[in-house]
């Protein structure tokens, strides 16, 4: 049986430490988002990181070690750059507006976000759903809170969060992987109309 310790010993101690580990994420991602999991490798991540071999090992076990860590970043980044503009929002639905528009940005930049996220229902399933659910719960909250701010229909639940989340990850998925053509802006109002006639109060 696995030490459960021994994960701990894989965390950087230093800032140039932190720093290798984030080359290889970031090499990680570019590795599967342009070869899958199954057809990625190690020493490709640490060609691309510029990295020896053995940095890799001192931060990761395996393959599907970073992996699983590679899921939970990008998972982080999207809430990380998605969660301080949805803040500025003027209210609930406006917030969801934001939501999509920063996400449409995110997806645009990281395309590589879709390809991870699917394999990894195949790969390491706990960490796809926790992507999705971990999403899920921070929307379920914000739209709790702007019911209580009476910005959305009182009898908003988690079935509404998981309906927007949906919206947003198809659009993600058309407006900002297989065509970025069309303004960011111009599709989050779009959608945005939808929400607020669904779960709106105003009118």
């Amino acid at each position: 049986m696995a030490d459960p310790a021994a994960k701990d010993d894989k965390t950087p101690r230093t800032a140039r430490g932190e720093r290798t580990r984030r080359a290889l994420l970031s090499a990680a991602a570019a590795e599967f988002g342009e070869k899958g999991f199954h057809d990625g490798s190690i020493s490709g991540i640490t060609r691309r990181a510029g990295c020896a071999l053995g940095s890799f090992y001192t931060y990761f076990d395996t393959k599907d070690d970073i992996f699983r860590a590679l899921v939970a970043d990008m998972s982080g980044q999207v809430r990380d750059y998605v969660s301080p503009r949805v803040a500025q929002a003027r209210d609930g639905i406006d917030a969801e507006r934001i939501g999509l528009l920063s996400f449409l940005e995110f997806a645009r930049e990281h395309k590589e976000i879709y390809r991870i996220i699917d394999e990894a229902e195949f790969v390491d399933q706990a960490a796809y759903r926790a992507h999705y659910e971990n999403t899920a719960t921070r929307m379920a909250a914000r739209l709790t809170k702007a019911a209580a701010k009476g910005d959305v229909r009182a009898d908003v639940e988690e079935v509404h969060a998981w309906a927007i989340m949906g919206m947003n990850v198809f659009l993600g998925l058309r407006y900002g992987v297989w065509d970025a053509s069309r303004p960011a802006d111009e599709i989050a109002a779009i959608a945005n109309a939808l929400v607020e006639r669904g779960i709106g109060t105003r009118g």
